[in-house]
């Protein structure tokens, strides 16, 4: 789960939240980029985003696991999310 990157497969989102998939595993090729992020240990993580070009943008962030799930933030506070399901492959997260 961490020190990998995980990337929004928004193909398979449904009323559950939004679904991540580990980055080596089998994603479908998209015209639009795909958002992704990466948990380290530390309790930072990066958020990537499409940047101007459509190349991935890193931003900064933190995470905590909490009775509710696992919880990461930005830094500037644009994003927030909770992680509330999770698999070896497969991440389930919702917006806060």
């Amino acid at each position: 789960m961490y020190d990998v990157r995980w990337v929004h497969v928004f193909e398979e989102d449904d009323a559950g939240g939004q679904v991540y998939r580990l980055a080596t595993g089998p994603i479908p090729l998209s015209r639009r980029p795909r958002e992704a992020f990466e948990l380290n240990a530390d309790g930072t993580a990066h958020l990537f985003s499409g940047g101007p070009d459509d190349r991935s943008v890193a931003h900064t962030a933190t995470w905590t696991d909490t009775a509710h799930g696992i919880v990461v933030a930005s830094d500037d506070g644009a994003t927030r999310f909770r992680i509330v399901t999770r698999t070896p492959a497969q991440l389930t997260v919702r917006l806060d």
